[in-house]
């Protein structure tokens, strides 16, 4: 696939990085040459210097036989004329852009053909911020993924000491609650990604990845670790465009407090924000963090766009009493590094939002793409087509299918309908087992331990040619 990417900054780059690897034809466009030099040195990929929203830029960058334009500069304005242009001068068939503004999104005849011909659209800063209210709803958890609509959950989870499974085969799970249908998808010890077997041990330390309707996740987490006591108390460091969303999302039903550095950012806050107490200050700032009871919160979460003072920020609060802690850090290695140690969840946010913007690249009927482990493993929600004459998956059992190893399917939404085109209005919800059997438009819900097995997987759910 030939894909133009406007913009090199985090989500750009990021999504660059994803789709290089999976043999695409990628071209970048940004007006900073520094950060397209770096992108040409790590990456397989072409480059152009300019101003996305041009027509000569667009046609350097080779818009005449693109065949996907995703546009994530930091301008809506920019991306949008990007997308009207891409699909009147070049007839790129789909067109991504970011959005910021909600004055776009919440008219969407804006964005229809007519207008600025958008196919999709994506706000990154709004996806982190619904990921990050997922993680403070369940405190125990590392991640909170959501696939059908929301009836089905992929949570990761760190067992410790004490938990009913720590030290049990896999199999016991359904021992300890014969009611409870979930199903461990992977667990990671160290680096080393395991693909459980009935008699696989969790060990304290592990991080599991186990589906489950959505409405059972705290049950099975009870399983890997004695439950937190709930969230009521939320320190946020930084009130840009993630902190300031959040705490708009999260007054109504926590105590917040926003640690701003900008004295005029932080009275502009002050005005516009309900209960949340807004503070002027560095995060950093140990006599600030005492003063305001640190030791008291239960969650703190330093997401300002310096990523050496979210770390700070971040080790001062547990050193000082925050139960939790959070930081935002763009950089791969920093949070690969952070993550299990004094920080309790170090999270990139271009490889949170990017999983929207892979859905709508990847092969075949692919309802939703969540990037985990940073970046390094993948769960997919694939809709199956066909019958069992023109699909390798239709009509087998799940004991049957020939998936590379590190690939596993988890569960099965049979006969999900919608109310609208977010909110699933029915569906039947099946983890499977060795003998479940595939029907078609079942939603398949894998994971996939390595994402370079994405391709691969891609091609085994496609319907064959005598399906048309």
């Amino acid at each position: 696939m030939k894909i133009i990417i406007l913009g090199a900054g985090q989500v750009g780059s990021s999504v660059a990085e994803s789709l290089v690897s999976e043999a695409n034809e990628i071209t970048v466009v940004d007006t900073d040459t520094r950060r397209l030099r770096h992108l040409q040195d790590h990456l397989d990929l072409r480059t152009v210097v300019g101003n996305a929203a041009l027509p000569s830029t667009l046609q350097q960058a080779g818009a005449e036989d693109a065949d996907l334009l995703i546009a994530v500069t930091q301008s809506d304005q920019t991306n949008l004329c990007a997308c009207r242009t891409a699909a009147t001068l070049f007839k790129i068939p789909t067109k991504i852009a970011r959005l910021r503004s909600a004055d776009y999104r919440d008219h969407p005849e804006l964005l229809d053909q007519k207008n600025f011909a958008v196919d999709f659209n994506i706000c990154p800063e709004q996806i982190v911020t619904d990921y990050l209210l997922k993680l403070i709803e369940f405190p125990e958890a590392l991640q909170v993924l959501e696939f059908a609509g929301g009836l089905v959950s992929l949570v990761a989870a760190r067992a410790v000491e004490g938990g009913l499974l720590v030290g049990h085969p896999v199999s016991d799970l359904r021992q300890h609650s014969p009611d409870l249908d979930a199903r461990i998808a992977a667990i990671y010890r160290g680096n080393q990604a395991i693909i459980p077997k009935g008699d696989t041990r969790i060990q304290a330390g592990n991080e599991v990845f186990y589906l489950a309707a959505t409405h059972d996740i705290r049950q099975v987490m009870s399983e890997l670790r004695q439950r937190d006591r709930p969230t009521r108390r939320l320190m946020i460091a930084g009130g840009g465009n993630i902190g300031s969303r959040l705490t708009m999302a999260a007054e109504a039903r926590y105590q917040v407090k926003v640690i701003e550095i900008n004295e005029e950012r932080a009275r502009e806050l002050g005005a516009t924000l309900g209960s949340a107490l807004v503070l002027h200050g560095d995060a950093t700032d140990e006599t600030l963090l005492a003063a305001e009871n640190i030791d008291d919160m239960d969650f703190f979460l330093a997401l300002t766009d310096d990523d050496e003072n979210n770390i700070m920020a971040a080790l001062l609060a547990k050193n000082l009493g925050a139960r939790r802690v959070l930081a935002l850090i763009n950089r791969h290695a920093y949070a690969d590094l952070l993550q299990a140690d004094r920080i309790d969840i170090a999270i990139s946010p271009a490889q949170i939002s990017i999983g929207s913007l892979l859905a709508h690249v990847r092969q075949g009927d692919v309802a939703a793409v969540h990037s985990l482990r940073r970046g390094a493993a993948e769960a997919l929600e694939i809709i199956v087509h066909g019958d069992a004459a023109t699909s390798r998956v239709i009509g087998r059992r799940i004991d049957e299918l020939e998936l590379p190893a590190g690939a596993s399917v988890g569960a099965i939404v049979r006969g999900l309908q919608y109310a609208t085109p977010e909110t699933p209005r029915s569906g039947q919800v099946i983890i499977v087992h060795r003998d479940t059997v595939i029907e078609p438009e079942d939603h398949i819900i894998l994971f996939l331990s390595n994402k370079s097995l994405v391709n691969s997987i891609e091609r085994y759910f496609q319907v064959g040619l005598a399906f048309f």
